[in-house]
């Protein structure tokens, strides 16, 4: 007997109000990054779930708005570092520093000591650089000189790579890529979008301040937030459904390389999540499919052939998704 995945238990009081905070976050972020509300409620996601950002899209698109924006949102802190060829551990991480006045070594803390932190084209910086960020993302620790320090929560790192420009690049390898939680795809506005846009930024002049968005919160409350969306039940249909879906990247004959466990706990995240953007404290098999795209796309190669015939990631996965039978709601 099918249990049933809606159930008519009480929406759990954290995920009302969680509704409606970041329905308040929501609102004051469109007022700035207007034509991307798939992205904003793709990124919202993730930081309610805990995790960090791939997000990949052609300059000017407004990446390092949207970081800027959303910490002002909850009242957190942002860093933006522009990742380098020459960029060093140190430079992210932090260092200490001789100070000839009291002979001592001082502490200076790096960019990672924040709130949001925007990786911008996080592929240009070596391997040894990249992997400095990447246990920091996953330890949520620094350790300088054998002194460890826990990073202040909420922590999201959002990393940025240009879909285009590859030539001095050092791409991430398939593991330190299955560390983030989504890979979302930012893509140019629609039209109306985009004459607004041009509006608004043509009627700056310069040195003025630009829309602001205000805070509504404080970082205390996006932890409690990510506490309820973690409390979302998931009934253990939908858990088979997500594992289905990743065991069926791996059987897929058009898939060299497919997603694994952490691909399917990471459907599971942010299924809850997509549910308390919903006001839910459940998760339906809709919740799992709609974050498949954004969860999947990073996780998994096509194999030689396929990719010489120019078929796109997101088309495989979709087929792949629809091929698994998702139970009734």
């Amino acid at each position: 007997m099918t249990q049933d995945l809606n159930p008519e238990t009480p929406s759990h009081p954290p995920v009302n109000s969680l509704a409606e905070l970041i329905h308040r976050i929501r609102d004051q972020i469109r007022r700035v990054i207007i034509g991307q509300d798939v992205v904003i409620d793709q990124v919202l996601a993730a930081l309610l779930a805990g995790g960090h950002v791939l997000l990949e899209g052609k300059p000017g698109l407004g990446k390092t708005y949207l970081v800027t924006t959303l910490a002002k949102a909850f009242g957190g802190s942002s860093t933006r570092i522009q990742f380098t060829p020459d960029l060093m551990p140190s430079d992210v991480t932090g260092f200490r520093l001789f100070d000839m006045k009291s002979q001592t070594f001082q502490l200076r803390h790096g960019p990672i000591f924040t709130n949001l932190l925007l990786a911008d084209e996080i592929n240009r910086a070596p391997a040894k650089t990249q992997a400095a960020l990447l246990e920091v993302m996953q330890e949520r620790q620094v350790t300088i000189d054998g002194e460890t320090m826990r990073l202040q929560p909420p922590f999201m790192t959002l990393a940025t790579q240009n879909p285009v420009e590859h030539e001095g690049t050092y791409p991430l390898p398939e593991a330190q890529l299955d560390r983030f939680l989504m890979k979302v795809l930012i893509d140019y506005p629609d039209r109306e979008a985009e004459c607004s846009i041009v509006e608004m930024a043509a009627a700056e002049f310069p040195g003025a301040q630009s829309a602001d968005s205000t805070a509504v919160c404080g970082p205390q409350e996006i932890i409690a937030a990510q506490q309820a969306t973690a409390a979302v039940q998931v009934v253990p249909e939908v858990t088979n459904y997500a594992v289905a879906i990743a065991r069926a990247t791996r059987e897929a004959r058009s898939i060299g390389l497919g997603a694994g466990t952490r691909g399917a706990i990471s459907l599971v995240k942010i299924g809850k999540a997509f549910a308390a953007l919903d006001g839910r404290n459940y998760v339906v098999p809709d919740d799992v499919k709609k974050a498949a795209l954004p969860v999947l796309r990073h996780r998994v190669q096509l194999t030689p052939e396929v990719a010489i015939s120019g078929q796109d990631i997101d088309e495989v996965l979709r087929a792949i998704v629809d091929s698994v039978p998702a139970p009734r709601q």
